[in-house]
């Protein structure tokens, strides 16, 4: 569904590119997760996908179309994006925000409200509850999941999410990923999430692709790159979880994993 070829983006001319020569393929329904340090070139690579940032070489496809001949506005509204500091407009209410999209494609305002509240069902915030309230009076899960409502209103067959879960405490981030995971799979969305956090990729992802330095060191199942790590940095991201999960067992007193 989605094709990255040799995608490279070029801030400086005298820096090496923060994006160099990507090749990947992303399958309709697939969640992909791209993970690697800060300043690997994860975040860029997503924000090509959608226009946000222009490639500086190669080119990404949709469904085979190349998407530099498109209109950008009208490419965005088949794509939902999340973002980690989610930016909901305070002057509106949550139902108004989860229905921003269809209001800017003009459509009938009962239509919008009724999607609107659809949608907000959907990421577990009531419509009756929630509908009227303000950004500021929520917690920092339900802004999450308010953005979520907003990203999904114009029912894309695409999510990009760039660190969405990062800003929020353990308990509500595992929660909210959960019921993500649980959506992409009934939407029968194809979603590229952009992590740090190599748990977070091995408990969400049907692939990882590791990112380093702008280029892609492995892509592989969760299973297989954890059996079979492509190189000395992809091994020690996967160690990561692993001292995590020996640490945890030390504390509370159980056998080393």
């Amino acid at each position: 569904m989605i094709e990255l070829r040799r995608l490279t983006k070029r801030y400086d001319a005298a820096q090496p590119p923060a994006v160099d020569g990507v090749d990947l393929d992303i399958a309709r329904g697939e969640f992909l997760v791209l993970v690697g340090p800060s300043g690997c070139g994860k975040t860029t690579t997503l924000f090509m996908i959608n226009r946000l940032v222009a490639p500086s070489g190669g080119e990404v496809l949709i469904q085979g179309e190349d998407i530099s001949t498109l209109d950008p506005v009208a490419l965005r509204r088949r794509i939902g994006f999340v973002f980690q500091d989610v930016g909901l407009f305070p002057h509106l209410t949550v139902g108004e925000n989860a229905g921003i999209a269809l209001s800017l494609m003009r459509r009938p305002k009962p239509e919008i409200e009724a999607r609107a509240d659809a949608v907000l069902d959907q990421v577990r915030l009531p419509a009756q509850t929630f509908r009227a309230r303000y950004p500021a009076t929520l917690s920092g899960g339900q802004r999450q999941r308010a953005g979520l409502a907003r990203a999904l209103a114009a029912e894309p067959a695409i999510m990009l999410m760039d660190e969405p879960f990062g800003a929020l405490d353990p308990l509500i981030r595992d929660e909210l990923a959960a019921d993500y995971r649980e959506l992409h799979a009934k939407l029968g969305l194809t979603t590229i999430l952009v992590t740090h956090d190599m748990t977070e990729a091995i408990l969400l992802a049907d692939r990882i692709a590791v990112m380093r330095a702008g280029r892609i060191e492995q892509v592989a199942s969760p299973r297989e790159m954890i059996a079979a790590p492509a190189s000395d940095f992809v091994r020690s991201l996967i160690e990561t979880p692993r001292r995590r999960a020996r640490a945890l067992a030390d504390a509370m007193g159980g056998a080393r994993p």
